[in-house]
């Protein structure tokens, strides 16, 4: 599994980078505009990323928008809805109205940080990654 973490908390990122890295290689980037960017770029050198743990407030570019970027890349690409990167937003917000944008956004799955990592492991399981 090749994982792309896109956080701006260093400790956020820390964590989840040492819990992933038992699971397979994984990339950072420190705000929506690099983990776009890391992603794209991912895709063309390959391996492309199995998942992308992005958090929603970030400098640069929000984690919602940096979802569309990525499926609108997907979608030009014609990677098919089965074979594209799982995506689980890791935030603090608990704001019904953002889960429920995340998901018209097309994420896969909404953590609440702190990360409960057996809640991580469940997705990644259900996911197929573990």
């Amino acid at each position: 599994m090749t994982t792309l973490i896109v956080e701006d908390d260093f400790t956020a990122r820390l964590l989840l980078q040492r819990f992933l890295s038992r699971y397979g290689e994984c990339h950072i980037a420190v705000n929506g505009r690099e983990g776009v960017e890391a992603f794209r770029t991912a895709a063309g050198n390959g391996p492309a990323y199995d998942l992308v743990c992005m958090d929603i407030r970030m400098p640069e570019l929000d984690g919602q928008a940096a979802i569309r970027e990525i499926r609108a890349f997907e979608d030009a690409r014609g990677v098919p809805s089965g074979a594209r990167a799982r995506i689980i937003m890791t935030t603090a917000v608990t704001d019904m109205k953002e889960v429920f944008r995340s998901f018209q956004q097309l994420c896969d799955a909404y953590l609440v940080k702190p990360i409960d990592v057996e809640k991580l492991v469940a997705h990644l399981k259900a996911f197929g990654l573990a």
